[in-house]
């Protein structure tokens, strides 16, 4: 792994989101006032009750996930690459008076250098993964941040997934793009187009197997104690249609293939 290499890209991806930072703000912001954006179904399930918890949101972006997650009483810090995610998680935080929530501009690989604390839950979700060159120093920072008695939570999108064309898939089609076994970044030459318009920005996305995500987590030493797979994702990660629960899917594939998956670990 060409260390100095992935920090140009990380520096790269950093730039590009920034790009699309005031827009995310403004897309959520409108969302949370008419009340229709919530949190992912099945991570609010998953999660159970956490009124009164810390949770430390890695990769929250500019904070709406963030700050759903202080509204239902859990006590939250979100931690985010891009200086302007953060200027704008603090600014909408702010505008619902949110105030049992604080934000912390750092790459996630490097957290342990600027952050202190313990917390009963560790998570990230929808769309992260991809953007980390190194998930066996990520697993160490997880573990690093977590009680002894607390537990980590991922629900992001299946590897399995990510080696298929995105258009085919829309028609039914399974068409094997990316290499499963490729861990090199992968670049593209355009950011967002989920909740802002898509703006040209060179970008860098890392794929990763599912066994370099359960190795990481193991190099923390953190078990994991439950794997979940689903058809069914959150609007913007995949998907062509969208179902009554407001959840997307691929209707020509309905039941067939795995959008996501989720887990739950804890220390050993």
């Amino acid at each position: 792994m060409n260390l100095e290499e992935n920090k140009n890209k990380i520096e790269t991806n950093k730039i590009a989101w920034g790009k699309i930072a005031q827009q995310h703000y403004e897309h959520f912001k409108m969302r949370l006032v008419k009340e229709d954006y919530k949190l992912n179904p099945i991570v609010e399930e998953e999660l159970g009750d956490i009124a009164g918890k810390k949770i430390l949101h890695l990769q929250c972006n500019t904070g709406a996930d963030t700050i759903l997650l202080a509204q239902k009483g859990a006590i939250v810090t979100g931690v985010d690459l891009v200086p302007e995610n953060i200027c704008y998680a603090k600014k909408l935080a702010k505008d619902f008076e949110v105030n049992n929530v604080n934000f912390v501009e750092s790459d996630v690989l490097k957290l342990m250098e600027v952050h202190e604390g313990e917390y009963d839950i560790v998570m990230t979700t929808d769309g992260v993964l991809g953007w980390l060159p190194d998930l066996n120093k990520w697993g160490k920072v997880v573990a690093h941040f977590l009680k002894e008695e607390g537990f980590f939570y991922l629900h992001d999108g299946h590897p399995f997934m990510m080696i298929f064309d995105e258009d085919a898939l829309s028609q039914g089609d399974l068409i094997p793009t990316y290499p499963y076994f490729d861990l090199t970044a992968d670049i593209d030459g355009f950011i967002g187009g989920y909740a802002s318009e898509a703006k040209e920005a060179e970008n860098y996305f890392w794929g990763h197997q599912l066994s370099t995500i359960i190795n990481g987590l193991l190099s923390g030493n953190l078990y994991v104690s439950y794997i979940k797979e689903y058809d069914r994702c959150a609007p913007g990660m995949s998907g062509s249609a969208v179902d009554e629960h407001g959840m997307s899917y691929y209707p020509e594939l309905d039941g067939k293939i795995p959008l996501v998956l989720s887990l739950k670990a804890e220390k050993k």
